[in-house]
């Protein structure tokens, strides 16, 4: 079932392009690789930055994340597989996560909080993009 969408929501984001394209397409890898909206809330919790991450669910102001935080939550292994697979270098990825990681989970929650509709990252990812 993921391949399907993952092959669609390729298909819709290659055809965009340039660094948007590259980013939500990145964007799409990080969610799916972690569990999703909640998995990679879950991740930075663990890694102790949920203070973070619970601002950009909140309705208030979305605070900094550095690419080292990016790259010391997801860990290093991780990011380089990607990095790799974009054909970009890894501290270029972690940048660009770090950019933007926050908007992205903050309109996912738009009421300040997780629901089922903030599953639909792909929605989210394309509106960001027009």
């Amino acid at each position: 079932m993921m391949s399907l969408f993952d092959n669609v929501a390729g298909a819709v984001l290659s055809k965009l392009g340039g660094e948007k394209g590259g980013m939500a397409q990145i964007a799409m890898e990080m969610f799916n690789q972690n569990g999703g909206l909640n998995g990679v809330l879950d991740k930075f919790k663990q890694g102790g930055l949920g203070d973070l991450a619970a601002s950009w669910v909140s309705t208030g102001a979305n605070l900094p994340i550095s690419p080292d935080q990016i790259s010391s939550v997801l860990g290093s292994g991780a990011i380089a597989e990607m990095a790799e697979k974009f054909g970009i270098k890894p501290e270029v990825l972690t940048s660009q996560i770090a950019q933007y990681l926050p908007s992205v989970i903050d309109k996912m929650t738009p009421n300040g909080e997780v629901t089922g509709d903030s599953s639909n990252l792909l929605n989210t990812v394309l509106g960001m993009l027009k």
